[in-house]
């Protein structure tokens, strides 16, 4: 299985971004698909995630801007980011928890990264 995310890029401060994150491979089901940023030398943090069904969560600092969404027969999940500011600026992780067969558990992967940097 292999995530892969795009949409990263220079944007000025007020603008908007979306980042893309798709999955393939043998993917039976999936459950929680989010988005996590890092940067440098801070620990990656969640900041929005999506089960197969039921509420969107998001981290306070970005209620409000940021959107998540997701397209199930597609397995790919979106991050609509609006009124950007440069504290946003960090490398935009996705995750997405994946059962490939049966019987397992979901399995946690992960996206190589795209960076999104917020002109002020």
């Amino acid at each position: 299985v292999q995530l892969q995310a795009s949409g990263g890029g220079l944007v000025q401060a007020g603008g908007s971004l979306r980042l893309s994150c798709a999955a393939s491979g043998r993917i039976l089901s999936t459950n929680v698909m989010s988005w996590y940023r890092q940067t440098p030398g801070k620990q990656r943090e969640l900041i929005a995630a999506i089960p197969t069904g039921g509420s969107t969560q998001y981290a306070g600092s970005v209620k409000g801007r940021f959107t998540i969404s997701r397209d199930n027969a597609k397995n790919t999940v979106f991050l609509q980011m609006n009124s950007l500011k440069p504290e946003d600026t960090a490398v935009y992780y996705c995750n997405a928890q994946i059962r490939s067969w049966l019987p397992s558990a979901y399995y946690d992967y992960w996206g190589q990264g795209t960076l999104v940097t917020v002109s002020s």
